[in-house]
Formats: C-alpha cells, structure tokens, sequence
C-alpha cells in the first residue's frame, strides 16, 4: 500500500511538471561586430530602439544593479551608435538605456541624428532622461558608457545639473580631455544664436534643487574640464585608439586623475598591433567590448582578446 502510495505522488509530481513549463530563459541576442548595422537598425525601424534597450520593464539584478546609459557620439544615436555594444551589455545581463539628445528636429530623419544642437541643452536632456532610467528601475547609481562627445555631456550633467552621486563606473569611449574647443563648441554656440535670432527660446528646464551654476566666465568646453573632469566616487576608464582620425593626437583622451579619483587609461593597441580601430569602430569591436565589460564589472572582467579590427566597420 504504502508502494502504491508512493507511486501515485510521483505520477502526480510528474503530471504537474509537465502541465506547468518552466520559464525559458532568454534567448541572447545576436550580436554584429560592424558600426554600419546600427544605420540599417534606424532604417529598419526609425526612431525605434535597439532591441534589449530602452525597456523600463527591466530590473536591475544582485549581479548588475545599476543600468548602463549609453551616450550617443556627434551624429550618432540610440540605434546608430550602438549596434554592438548594445547587445554584448543585454546578453551580460544589465538592464542597458541609450537616449538620443542633441537633434536638431523631432521629425525623421533629422531626429535620429543627434549631438548636433546646444550642448548644455543636450546636457539636460540626458538629466531628464537618466532620472527617468533611476525612477522607473528603482536604482540608485548607473553606469555611464560613452562615446566621443558622449563622453563629455555626462561630464556637465554630473557637475552642474544634479548628476553627481548618481554614477558609479564611467567608461569613455575616444575622448578628448585634453583638448580646447573645438568644432563641436563652434557649432552649439552657433545654433544657440541662430535661435536666438529667429526668437525661439530656449527649451523650459525642470525643477532642479541640486544644481550648482556653472562659472560665468567659462565655456561648455573648459566647465567640463576645469580644473578636472573627474569626481570623487566615480570609477573611470579612458579607452582610446591610436588610429582616431577625428580626435587628434589620440592621446588627448588620456588623462590621469587627482589624487583619490581611480582613473584607467587603456590604448587598444598595446599589446594588439592587428587592432586597427578608429573613431567610430573603437565601439563596434570584441577587443573594446571585452574592455568595456571589464571597466563595468572588474571582478568578473572577461578576457581580453586579440583580433583583427578593421577601421570604420569593426570585427
């Protein structure tokens, strides 16, 4: 009796299993080692967004508590940018965000191209846009990956727009902490005015009780830099190539930290001749995905390998 007994739970338990499947676990999603895929993901979805990001359903994990933003480059976008790091972060497990701030137009195609207006308005767009990311995920910190100028709006944000605090681990992709101003200040005090002129204000900004007004006697380019770039608390890391034909001489971006501020500058070259990256593929490859994944998380930083990186594309 008690054999039969035993029997029938098990056929019971068994019968149960069956009726109920197992939640499957997400299937990864593919990754293309090549910057061009994120013009065909715009063009395959316009104003969309890469698929994995920009889920305010996501929930950050034990493992990954905090989301990763990443910030867009000049011309670049929350598709454009991101075809290959997008992915590799997903399928790593963080719960990735990636805004589109500095167009000129909300209208397409003009909308998908970003990093073009004012830069302090750009700045407080991605204010905007992060406190969004840390209310809808219940998060206390992000991470912060970004590329070319997307390196710097973060920058401004965190000194003077109420993001200080709010960042744990800054990785820079091709930045230029050592340079003046360049085109990109030229162009956002030119659009400044030419608004100015035609008397469309400025877009409203939001209550903001922790700003701190930047110097009146500096432009966007030197509030970023001086004295330093760095905050206390943040953990960042400057990776650059030495093939960058838009940021000249690529070591610009290299720059240490003040005492007390943990900065890790990293030249994809070294150790890796056969890495020919520039500007635009220096996001689009294994060999900086690796590093990036590392800055993110050094306790559980993957190997770095050594392949062959083509310029523009990536590999």
């Amino acid at each position: 009796m008690r054999a039969g007994l035993a029997f029938l739970v098990a056929v019971v338990a068994a019968l149960v299993m069956c009726a109920a499947p197992a939640s499957a676990a997400p299937r990864p999603l593919p990754v293309v080692y090549d910057f061009t895929a994120g013009i065909g993901a715009e063009l395959a979805d316009p104003g969309g967004s890469l698929p994995g990001t920009n889920d305010y359903g996501c929930r950050p994990t034990r493992q990954h508590p905090r989301p990763v933003i990443l910030v867009h480059g000049t011309g670049g976008g929350r598709q454009t940018n991101w075809a290959t790091l997008a992915p590799v972060l997903k399928n790593a497990g963080y719960c990735v965000f990636a805004p589109t701030y500095g167009a000129l137009s909300p209208v397409w195609p003009l909308s998908a191209l970003g990093g073009l207006g004012p830069k302090s308005e750009s700045a407080w767009q991605l204010a905007t846009f992060v406190d969004r990311v840390m209310a809808a995920t219940g998060a206390r910190q992000v991470d912060i990956v970004g590329h070319s100028q997307g390196t710097e709006i973060p920058t401004y944000w965190m000194k003077y727009l109420g993001g200080r605090g709010k960042v744990a681990h800054y990785v820079s992709l091709a930045p230029y902490w050592r340079q003046e101003r360049d085109s990109g200040d030229a162009r956002s005090d030119a659009v400044t005015q030419f608004r100015r002129g035609l008397g469309i204000p400025a877009p409203p900004r939001p209550e903001c009780p922790h700003c701190v007004p930047p110097p009146d006697d500096l432009t966007f380019n030197q509030a970023v830099r001086q004295p330093t770039p760095y905050l206390p608390g943040v953990a960042y890391t400057n990776i650059v190539t030495r093939d960058d034909q838009i940021v000249t001489p690529y070591w610009t971006g290299i720059l240490d930290g003040p005492p007390g501020i943990d900065v890790t500058n990293i030249v994809v070259q070294d150790g890796c001749a056969i890495d020919r990256s520039e500007h635009a593929s220096i996001t689009s490859n294994r060999r900086s995905a690796a590093m990036v994944l590392g800055a993110l998380d050094p306790d559980n930083a993957p190997s770095v390998p050594c392949v062959p990186v083509a310029p523009y594309t990536g590999g």
